[in-house]
């Protein structure tokens, strides 16, 4: 028996195998609300999460949620018929089918193709949540504060917080298809403020992937991460304030890639080229970025936050390459907008939950490597910046124009790292920062898996990474006067 067939096996169990839905009225109801239709499925779903905070030596919040429940679309051209319930029952899903019907094709035709099936399975299927005790669980997040406290003098606040889900799905489409999927999802944060005197300064960090918790109980595991927190902390309290104007940026390796996953990949995700929204509209085929630039979004990546076997309706995800050198030659799509633009859809049909209608969303985007050493790279800067780490970024789609907040930075003096610096920011337009990109490192790396895409009021985790990179250009706002 194939993975792919236990994870079916393991859905029907939740959805079917409790006497709440029975299989064959459920298809054939399907089958009633998607006909005449141009596309449209039956997405099924059970959740269990949990989330601990542990603040200032005490256990501050602990959670644990179970919920289901089913989302019902039909689709007509661009228009969307959709009704969604929490019960799982067949009186809901009549009332759900009579909302959907409403939206026909005219056509009289069936619903397109269904996507292809796949045997691969990118992650384990073990339920983190049941996997580890509670209490072992708080018991590490009390080892932490106490390793972070031991070891750093200048610590005064601790937090730490950690977070498990399971998630299982099922699509059903017409005809009878279904196929599903089995997620786990863990995360672990860290964060530290640390003084000297009357200044004081945070750092933080954290890590998480499609697994279990498993080596994260690890000491080896959660004193690197620890570490690097309590780092972070005693570096800021080092910095100065930050220069402004234009001058040339260094990005470095991994979680720095969240700047094109803002600034580049939302503008090539299929919904806003049909619209005619995007920055790149109109531009396939042409060059876009420096040559040497390729970006790619990836969702077969093992165990990785932003992977999937399945998308939100059934297709298999793939490695998608959207920028190759230089010049734009893909973009992300789900079903509909695939469709509409007379493409194949690519795997990135994503959606929040039940409650939530599929869009084109990213899985893995990244940045691929270069041949330039990144010690190279920083040689070439005479007087820059360095980014080691973002924090939060603002995007306008149609524009392409960026904000992000550089939560760890420093000088760039003679082709060395010189003084971190605070407050530094920065700002540009995503076409104009990739045509700037002027040398390409051979150290690319994905993020340590701590990745959330807001998108339409839907959240879903995902992955970036990148090499380091010189930006010949960009502006940098600081605080320095």
């Amino acid at each position: 028996m194939s993975k792919s067939i236990n994870h079916l096996a393991t859905a029907d169990g939740l959805f079917f195998g409790k006497g709440a839905l029975d299989k064959r009225k459920t298809e054939k109801m399907v089958d009633d609300a998607l006909a005449g239709t141009d596309d449209g499925e039956l997405f099924l779903e059970y959740v269990q999460s949990e989330s601990l905070s542990f603040d200032d030596g005490k256990l501050k919040s602990a959670s644990y949620d179970t919920s289901q429940g089913f989302g019902l679309r039909s689709v007509a051209g661009d228009v969307t018929g959709f009704a969604h319930a929490s019960a799982l029952d067949e009186q809901a899903l009549k009332r759900a089918t009579e909302t959907v019907k409403t939206v026909r094709s005219g056509r009289g035709g069936t619903s397109d193709e269904s996507p292809r099936g796949t045997n691969r399975l990118l992650y384990a299927d073990d339920n983190p949540i049941d996997g580890v005790p509670f209490a072992r669980k708080v018991a590490l997040m009390q080892e932490i504060d106490a390793y972070v406290r031991g070891k750093e003098p200048k610590a005064r606040q601790v937090s730490v917080s950690l977070s498990g889900s399971w998630q299982v799905v099922e699509i059903v489409r017409a005809g009878g298809w279904r196929a599903a999927d089995v997620r786990p999802l863990v995360r672990l944060n860290v964060s530290v403020v640390c003084a000297d005197g009357t200044r004081m300064e945070a750092g933080s960090t954290g890590s998480g992937r499609r697994a279990a918790y498993g080596d994260i109980f690890l000491p080896s595991y959660w004193q690197k991460e620890a570490d690097e927190a309590i780092r972070q902390s005693l570096v800021n309290l080092d910095s100065v304030d930050a220069p402004a104007g234009e001058m040339p940026v260094v990005l470095g390796a991994g979680w720095s890639g969240v700047l094109w996953h803002e600034a580049v990949g939302h503008g090539l995700e299929g919904d806003f080229h049909r619209k005619k929204t995007s920055m790149f509209t109109h531009l396939m085929g042409e060059m876009v970025a420096s040559p040497g630039v390729t970006v790619v979004d990836d969702g077969t990546l093992n165990d990785r936050r932003g992977s999937l076997t399945i998308d939100d309706e059934g297709t298999p995800t793939q490695r998608n390459v959207l920028i190759e050198d230089g010049r734009l030659v893909g973009l992300m799509q789900d079903r509909m907008n695939a469709r509409l633009m007379g493409v194949k859809p690519t795997g990135n049909g994503r959606r929040q939950g039940h409650a939530h209608a599929p869009m084109p969303r990213m899985t893995n985007t990244f940045m691929l490597g270069g041949d330039k050493d990144p010690k190279e790279i920083l040689a070439s800067v005479k007087k820059g910046l360095y980014c080691a780490n973002f924090g939060g970024g603002q995007v306008d789609i149609v524009s392409g124009k960026f904000v992000f907040s550089v939560t760890e930075g420093y000088l760039i003096e003679d082709g060395k790292i010189g003084r971190p610096v605070k407050g530094a920011t920065l700002i540009g337009a995503g076409s104009e920062a990739l045509t700037r990109v002027g040398m390409v490192g051979n150290d690319m790396s994905l993020d340590p898996g701590i990745g959330t895409c807001g998108k339409d009021g839907q959240g879903v985790p995902v992955g970036v990474g990148q090499p380091t990179l010189r930006i010949d250009a960009l502006t940098v706002g600081g605080t320095a006067t």
